[in-house]
């Protein structure tokens, strides 16, 4: 049976980083791929390496051949490839374990022939997140290639390893990637694709650390004639790709934006990436786990599991949601009280400070998620006066604005049963619901005996 996603990894001399990488790809949450190593006649031991997770993991195929370059690499695997879904990544980067199930998940959901997702570029120990579309939901190419027309020579558009492509389309239209050059290879591989994609969506979750090593045109031994020429070359293949997705009218007005691409490809290679507002310490990205706490024994350990647990799927909805963690964290917790609730109340059951929840609940009206209405009990069918103190409570009441947030929470509470219930047996899942019944049971008398009516 073939596998659902083709993991493609062109080794050359990477060794000192390639553990990380491929490390970081088998343990993807999503289990369902392969992972095809081309050895491309490195003279480091990496074909070794490649070997021996071939040894440990059935998943792992290893190709050894000559040396010929990146592009060459590439479509050997994609010719051996059985995924239906093609994914991409360079030996010395290395990715989030969620990447491969964000990106399926979103191209089953909308049907997309192709995803594109935010990054992490990473330089040192400091790391920052780089997307260009704000956009949500599917989009034709037209509507794709008017993002891109914006930022032509960004890296977010024209690298393979922040996208996931269907197989299919590749194949039936034979599709590669042009070994004559060695500059944007990637952006035209990806102008070619785009051609054929009827459906594009954009994944806002960072899913791959990008590690800036790569040298300069002038430093791989390229000449200033050959340099012109690749850039000429490459600057057709885009000028093209416009002359067939747009109308003739519609060409004429944006001919210059299209022109625009040879300013900004005059540099040294396509478009850096400079580090953005927010850069943090690599490491701080995402929420990190303690080791100790992790191994540790006892009702503290186990609840600070089960908290890390959901954080680590909330966080992913909260980056695709533009969001913080909190916040996602809040809306969950109000989409499963009444409408009725007290500030109070909803700090004691959200384990969020009564003061933090209440910017918090400022912060989702704002965003237009959720509607606010203080109600004052009556005191003697009369409004209290406002020198007495009234009980007040708040109702909530959660707007269709919160819609797809809501979708992305119910996604997080499916991976977060599936993760604790993984490898159980029908049997073992009903043993355990029973046995749950009668714990909840046994907290909910106890918890009830003397509580204040």
């Amino acid at each position: 049976m073939n596998p659902s996603v083709s993991v493609i990894v062109p080794v050359y001399n990477a060794k000192e980083y390639l553990g990380r990488c491929v490390d970081s790809i088998l343990g993807q949450e999503y289990t369902d791929f392969e992972l095809i190593l081309i050895d491309d006649g490195s003279q480091d031991g990496s074909g070794d390496l490649c070997d021996a997770y071939a040894e440990k993991d059935e998943r792992v195929h290893v190709i050894h051949k000559e040396n010929g370059g990146v592009s060459a690499a590439r479509n050997l695997a994609m010719k051996i490839a059985r995924g239906t879904y093609l994914q991409f990544s360079d030996s010395d980067d290395w990715i989030t374990p969620d990447a491969t199930k964000l990106l399926v998940r979103m191209a089953e959901d909308e049907g997309s022939d192709l995803v594109i997702s935010d990054f992490y570029r990473v330089a040192g120990d400091r790391v920052s997140q780089k997307g260009d579309i704000d956009a949500d939901g599917c989009m034709t190419r037209e509507q794709f290639a008017a993002h891109m027309m914006e930022n032509p020579a960004d890296f977010y558009y024209g690298v393979l390893w922040n996208k996931l492509y269907r197989r299919k389309l590749i194949s039936e239209h034979h599709l590669c990637m042009n070994v004559e050059i060695s500059w944007c290879e990637d952006f035209m591989f990806n102008l070619e694709y785009i051609r054929y994609a009827e459906k594009i969506s954009v994944l806002h979750a960072p899913v791959y650390y990008y590690v800036k090593r790569k040298g300069s045109l002038v430093s791989q031994g390229n000449s200033l004639s050959r340099t012109i020429q690749m850039k000429l070359t490459v600057f057709e293949y885009y000028h093209s790709f416009y002359k067939d997705v747009l109308n003739d009218e519609e060409y004429e007005r944006k001919r210059l934006q299209v022109y625009r691409f040879l300013v900004d490809a005059a540099g040294d290679g396509i478009v850096g990436i400079p580090f953005l507002p927010g850069t943090k310490r690599l490491g701080d990205e995402r929420a990190g786990i303690s080791a100790d706490a992790m191994e540790g024994n006892g009702i503290l350990h186990d609840l600070y599991r089960e908290r890390k647990l959901l954080e680590r799927y909330l966080e992913a909805a909260a980056l695709k949601s533009g969001m913080t963690v909190p916040e996602v964290t809040l809306l969950l917790y109000l989409s499963h009280s009444r409408e009725m609730v007290s500030r109070k109340e909803l700090a004691d059951f959200s384990g969020i400070s009564a003061r933090k929840v209440q910017r918090l609940l400022q912060k989702l009206t704002l965003k237009g998620m959720i509607k606010q209405e203080e109600e004052q009990e009556e005191k003697n069918g009369k409004k209290a006066k406002k020198k007495e103190k009234a009980k007040k409570n708040k109702t909530v009441t959660i707007l269709p604005a919160a819609k797809p947030v809501l979708e992305e929470l119910a996604m997080v509470e499916w991976d977060y049963d599936n993760a604790r219930f993984g490898g159980f047996d029908e049997e073992e899942l009903i043993q355990y619901t029973q046995l749950s019944e009668r714990i909840q049971g046994n907290m909910q008398r106890i918890l009830s005996t003397g509580r204040k009516m």
